[in-house]
């Protein structure tokens, strides 16, 4: 196994100086170019000839094996977010309202330390796809990756990914087998009343005072319109209304995300959203929409792919613990290559209560235990190994 090359030293200190030079430079989805050329240059000096770019600033790096095979892709996604970060520490973000606070820097290193292991190890047979993905916080990377023929070139036979999670300590690995993610739709609604003076209110038809009936109307649908005994959420995020503080509100717009792990819950939820915004906005006398956005379906992890992971986990020496967990209520766009070929997603935990290591993903204090990078690398690189030379 390749796992003591990731337990070196000097393999970590270069892992930890990657991340944080990612970190520093965080770029939103589908701008990452300065991402894109640094994953390039890292890319080459491990000596990765074929690379290609996909999607405007996504690479694929293809590793070949000494023996025909099938292809087996690994993926990182590469965005940050548009949230400032609020750390204070010399990696922190150097671009303001930028940050990367859901672990794409760290994903992105892992998969560049994979590429280190597997160039020195080398591949019996088969291939490996390293795939570094734009646009994941915005649902856009992975189809536009898709579209470029990413699958493609050789074709892709099972793809592997990771997400790193600060509510697990290091040392602890996540796997829910089958759907693992929820359908991640978003709503906007849009009330439109009629202004006046507030001073007159009778005049007027207040779409504030309206909303605040929607978005407690909208408690009801999880509450007493859906089975306590499936899952679903509906939240308001964002609102958006009135023109002047003496002034009847002649519009507001609230903006919010709906989850569910069913398909036929999520028809009779969408549905119920409609039915209470309409109600309550036609009983006030008011004008209502509601747009449903569609996201991405839910990440569906292939079973048949979980015992190459299981055999990784075992065989690193830091001795890792594998855990079998249920489905997420959280999104993933890893979920489109889930529907196109066998996939598997899983979670590494990189929490550490003794180094204040405890603020959830997008949180602006959001961090990661750095030993975890060389752990997630492993993982990788032989988690891929294994599938190649199981088929």
């Amino acid at each position: 196994m390749i796992e003591p090359l990731s337990q070196d030293p000097m393999f970590a200190e270069e892992l930890v100086r990657w991340r944080r030079e990612l970190h520093r430079h965080p770029e939103l989805g589908l701008e990452e170019w300065r991402t894109s050329a640094f994953l390039e240059e890292r890319l080459r000096e491990i000596g990765v000839d074929e690379i290609a770019t996909l999607a405007g600033t996504g690479k694929v790096a293809l590793l070949r094996g000494a023996a025909e095979g099938p292809t087996v892709m690994l993926r990182a996604d590469m965005d940050g977010l548009p949230i400032g970060d609020g750390k204070s520490v010399e990696y922190a973000s150097s671009i303001p309202n930028r940050g990367h606070l859901c672990g794409h820097d760290a994903h992105m290193t892992m998969l560049l330390g994979a590429a280190r292991l597997l160039k020195r190890r080398g591949i019996p047979r088969g291939n490996v796809k390293l795939v570094f993905q734009p646009a994941e916080e915005i649902l856009k990377g992975a189809k536009a990756m898709i579209e470029d023929g990413v699958l493609e070139r050789p074709k892709v036979d099972a793809a592997y990914g990771l997400h790193v999670v600060p509510a697990r300590p290091i040392g602890q690995i996540a796997v829910c087998p089958g759907q693992a993610y929820a359908y991640t739709d978003g709503m906007i609604i849009t009330i439109d009343g009629k202004a006046a003076h507030a001073a007159y209110p009778n005049l007027g038809i207040d779409t504030i005072a309206i909303a605040a009936q929607v978005i407690t109307g909208l408690q009801q649908v999880v509450s007493r319109m859906t089975s306590p005994l499936v899952s679903a959420v509906v939240t308001i995020g964002k609102i958006n209304g009135g023109v002047a503080r003496n002034v009847i509100a002649p519009q507001v717009v609230l903006e919010g995300t709906v989850r569910t792990l069913d398909a036929t819950v999520r028809e009779q939820v969408h549905a119920a959203i409609e039915q209470i915004v309409a109600g309550i906005c036609e009983a006030y006398g008011a004008r209502s929409q509601v747009e449903i956005i569609g996201g991405s379906p839910p990440v569906h992890n292939d079973e048949a792919l979980l015992p190459y992971l299981r055999a990784a986990v075992d065989s690193a020496p830091s001795k890792p613990a594998l855990n079998l967990v249920g489905p997420t209520m959280g999104g993933e766009d890893f979920a489109f290559y889930s529907q196109q070929v066998p996939s598997l997603f899983f979670w590494l935990g990189v929490g550490n209560e003794r180094k204040g290591i405890v603020h959830g993903l997008h949180h602006p204090l959001f961090d990661l235990d750095e030993d975890a990078l060389p752990l997630g690398a492993g993982l990788l690189a032989d988690t891929a190994l294994n599938y190649l030379q199981g088929c």
